[in-house]
């Protein structure tokens, strides 16, 4: 399938593509409804055409009228019949069919780039990704069960209209393309309203989530209120528009309810009574055309009343569409190679990078990272030593140059065979809400529970986990929230132990932790980052001393490299942070992101 889908309709029709024997069933036993709207008049006029043609006593008319009534509940039979088998198979067609389109969406929105979740509400993707498939769902249900058998049900009527005169047809079949082109001119008008409405829906459910998530904060600061008046100004915008929305559906229900009532209500009938007066038609006609006119448009009616559902499903999948439409801006070449690392040497040579409209933050930077060293980055805010890491993961592509890693361009291989052999603990980590032998085995999801338990012990958390009332069974809470900082850094630090990668990445890993605690993981770190290719992150400086070498950033520029040793006899920009340190630690203005 095509990144880019340019319409509904197209993203509909590849699904449904999938399972088209399971979908053409379902279709044709929901062609029921026609039938009933349709066949159910003929026989009640052919009953009537046997009665009135009846010349013999009352008491003998059974015989005659059987066959008729026999064959009336028969097609009675057949019709309930067909409903339970159109329903039977829309249990099995229509959750496969949202199935593949949720994974689908999960799998191509996983597949966006870093600054893609930065750049959006989390709140407002799922919400995207979740209401896909639910109004995929509910637009071909609606099109199947209803819109398509209306369709069926007048072409029948016109067929039937036209054996007993042709007027009848070209009433019916007048009405039917007004009515059709009414509807296409409005379903543009529609659709744009629901689609407006759709994305302001997801950003107000976006604003909800990002409240909810950041509860803690809103208890703080006693911001109750405030945020409920925040949050409502995105309720208002949603409301007007849903009204808004609602009221160009009704405008053309009006409009649609006009034509009918003038078309089959008005003129079909008069011309009905005229050639019954005139005896163009017989009694049994009469009936037949009247109860059909009826028929017709009572189900066409009630594809009336699902219009406004109709447009609303199709605003929300154009909405939900627009993460489809949103190009992956990080892609593997389609002879991408798998990433192997037998030394770690990373390598960049004359790169250029830059974030969206801004300055270049790296311009030409050439530096050489040598197997199995341990290198710290240092720098204030901003000064790109945390982008440096993310550049060496490719969350983002290069301006220029290029990133080698054992001489490998790392835009040539895989992204997962990339991320593969690198082992991150980020400053926040965060944990899924699962157990948290599952979150730990998430480094390696082949390990057994006694390599889980040796990442745990080298990491300082068994000891913690095991005083838990469930221990390694214990839910860890949305994103780790019923654990501490310091629990959760060390849960992160396991999980990269268990990974078990060549090169390793810390960004402030010990951050979190209490001193002792710090003390015992920077000794279980130095076991684990032996002989790796080892990149340090650092706001407190005095866990530098022993690395191998210092980087020093400012402003995107290495202004300084070297052990701490030398860059301390240097008396430069190193050890002007040095000096402003209090106890180790960067001043509070100088904190990194």
């Amino acid at each position: 399938m095509q990144h880019a889908v340019k319409s509904v309709k197209n993203f509909i029709w590849h699904f449904v593509k999938k399972q088209k024997g399971g979908f053409i069933f379902t279709q044709v036993f929901a062609l029921a409804l026609a039938l009933d709207a349709t066949l159910w008049p003929y026989v009640i006029k052919v009953i009537i055409e046997t009665i009135e043609g009846f010349q013999g006593p009352r008491e003998e008319i059974w015989p005659v009228i059987s066959h008729v009534i026999i064959l009336g509940l028969i097609l009675w039979f057949s019709l309930d019949i067909a409903f339970w088998i159109n329903g039977l198979f829309k249990t099995k067609v229509y959750p496969r069919f949202e199935a593949a389109i949720r994974m689908f969406m999960y799998d191509y929105v996983n597949s966006h780039s870093y600054s893609f979740f930065i750049n959006n509400f989390t709140g407002t993707i799922a919400n995207k990704v979740a209401d896909m498939p639910r109004s995929c769902g509910s637009i071909v249900d609606m099109a199947i069960t209803t819109f398509i058998p209306t369709f069926v049900a007048l072409i029948i009527s016109i067929i039937f209209f036209s054996f007993i005169s042709p007027v009848f047809a070209l009433i019916l079949g007048g009405w039917v393309i007004i009515h059709i082109i009414s509807c296409y001119f409005f379903l543009r008008k529609c659709t744009r309203y629901s689609t407006i409405h759709s994305e302001s829906r997801s950003r107000l459910l976006g604003r909800i989530v990002d409240t909810i998530t950041n509860n803690l904060n809103v208890r703080l600061f006693s911001r109750n209120t405030y945020e409920y008046q925040y949050t409502l100004e995105f309720q208002e915008d949603e409301r007007k528009k849903y009204a808004e929305t609602l009221w160009h559906i009704e405008k053309m229900r009006l409009i649609l309810a006009l034509i009918c009532f003038s078309i089959t209500g008005v003129l079909m009938i008069w011309y009905e009574v005229y050639s019954y007066r005139k005896g163009i038609i017989d009694i049994a006609e009469f009936i037949f055309i009247l109860n059909t006119t009826f028929q017709i448009t009572s189900i066409t009616w009630m594809a009336g009343i699902m219009l406004p559902d109709f447009f609303r499903e199709v605003g929300i999948a154009r909405q939900a569409l627009s993460i489809i439409n949103s190009p992956v801006e990080i892609e593997d070449l389609p002879n991408a190679e798998e990433l192997k690392v037998d030394r770690g040497e990373i390598k960049f040579n004359n790169v250029t990078f830059k974030y969206h409209h801004n300055e270049n933050l790296f311009e030409n930077k050439s530096v050489t990272i040598l197997p199995g060293q341990r290198v710290g980055l240092v720098g204030v805010s901003g000064s790109g030593k945390t982008t440096f890491a993310h550049l060496i993961l490719r969350h983002y592509e290069l301006e220029g140059g290029e990133i080698l890693i054992d001489g490998q361009d790392i835009r040539n291989v895989t992204q997962e065979s990339l991320r593969r052999q690198i082992a991150m603990i980020p400053q926040e980590p965060m944990l899924f809400h699962r157990s948290l032998k599952e979150n730990i085995r998430y480094g390696d999801i082949t390990a057994s529970d006694e390599q889980v338990y040796r990442a745990a012990k080298i990491a300082n958390c068994h000891e913690f986990i095991m005083s838990l009332p469930q221990g390694y069974d214990t839910i860890a809470g949305e994103r780790g929230s019923k654990l501490s900082g310091g629990q959760r850094q060390r849960i992160s630090i396991a999980r990269a132990i268990l990974k078990n990668a060549p090169i390793i990445i810390l960004d402030e890993a010990t951050s979190a932790l209490d001193s002792i605690t710090e003390k015992q993981i920077q000794s279980s770190l130095a076991q684990v980052t032996y002989n790796r290719t080892t990149i340090i992150i650092a706001h407190r400086l005095s866990t530098l001393t022993d690395v191998d070498r210092i980087i020093v950033f400012k402003k995107g520029d290495i202004v300084e490299d070297g052990s701490h040793k030398e860059l301390f006899k240097k008396r430069g920009e190193y050890y002007k942070l040095w000096e402003m340190q209090n106890d180790g630690f960067l001043p509070k203005e100088l904190i990194d992101e």
